[in-house]
């Protein structure tokens, strides 16, 4: 009886110390009620977690890795679905840097090994005079190189169906059917390099594309075309062997206005 007295008495003492402590929580710094305007009667919420850098997930790449824990703040976690009958929406900020990964990143989802993930990365390339939007699978080899991108899957999720992507090829189990031009790739020896360059793929892009030309010639299957810039031929692979294709010159009935 004496024991389950002293038992009471060191929780009661716990629940007084803890709701001490819980007390001298601001908990408005952490959820806020902000009026939708100044003359307004409704409101809206926001959450908010703090910038620590002892937070045991820190130490971790997939939650580091691209961003300054001196900058930004922890992980705000729901434990539990996160459904609504409204859009989610990522917003822009005048600085990306420690708001999204690396500034750029504004969707990643995690496969079951809680490391290799799809990402959705927003303007971190322009090319051909435009920003670009890129999406992927991201393997586990943390790099640049063909090995770190999975395949990406779409149109279902069955097997030798839709269509694939990674990092330099795409196969297409479906049909294609094209509403516009066809242009096969323009390839001459300065587009081409045989030993793969040393160092990152992304600081040297030139000329890991040049090696990646190369590679997909060397390797190619019956049935590969390109239009060989050099020599103003178009090309295709029959029985193991490079052929040119015989072409000519449009009948003079028929003539382009382009």
């Amino acid at each position: 009886m004496k024991s389950f007295l002293l038992l009471i008495l060191f929780a009661f003492v716990m629940h007084i110390s803890f709701a001490q402590t819980s007390s001298k929580i601001d908990r408005s710094k952490y959820f806020k009620l902000e009026k939708a305007s100044e003359n307004s009667n409704n409101f809206r919420t926001e959450l908010y977690s703090d910038i620590d850098t002892t937070w045991a997930n820190w130490q971790f790449r997939g939650y580091n890795f691209g961003f300054d824990p001196k900058l930004t703040p922890i992980y705000t976690t729901v434990n539990g679905i996160l459904s609504t009958p409204y859009m989610i929406q990522v917003r822009g900020n005048e600085i990306e840097r420690n708001r999204k990964r690396w500034g750029f990143h504004v969707f990643e989802g995690y496969a079951k090994d809680d490391k290799s993930r799809i990402t959705l990365l927003l303007n971190k390339h322009v090319e051909n005079d435009k920003p670009v939007a890129e999406l992927y699978y991201y393997g586990t080899e943390y790099n640049h190189s063909e090995l770190a991108y999975n395949w990406f899957r779409i149109g279902s999720d069955v097997r030798q169906h839709s269509f694939l992507f990674s990092r330099d090829k795409a196969i297409f189990y479906g049909s294609l059917k094209l509403s516009n031009t066809l242009t096969l790739g323009n390839i001459g020896k300065e587009d081409l390099r045989e030993e793969e360059p040393k160092g990152d793929a992304e600081v040297n892009f030139e000329e890991s594309a040049k090696y990646v030309n190369h590679k997909a010639l060397k390797e190619s299957e019956n049935g590969t075309m390109f239009y060989d810039k050099d020599n103003n031929i178009v090309v295709i692979k029959v029985n193991g062997e490079w052929m040119k294709l015989v072409v000519e010159k449009l009948p003079e009935n028929i003539k382009y206005d382009f």
